[in-house]
């Protein structure tokens, strides 16, 4: 099992680099890279809420579960 995100698609829908997004929310580029490709292991709550903010959505338009560890970033 495993949480997927999806923030490129909700970037590529607003029109803004992750840099930009980086900034907005004042997160590294580095971190915010990490949670992106897939690779972080958590994410605070006031992250994710920065997030959401900036993106004008909801959190599960940036997370979702599937219960294939294997599926990567997208199935």
């Amino acid at each position: 099992m495993a949480i997927l995100v999806n923030l490129d698609e909700m970037l590529h829908q607003r029109r803004m680099t992750l840099t930009e997004l980086a900034e907005r929310i004042d997160i590294t580029l580095a971190n915010l890279s990490i949670l992106k490709t897939g690779k972080a292991r958590a994410i605070r709550f006031s992250t994710l809420s920065a997030i959401c903010g900036v993106l004008d959505c909801q959190p599960g338009d940036i997370l979702r579960f599937s219960r294939d560890e294997g599926a990567g970033e997208r199935e």
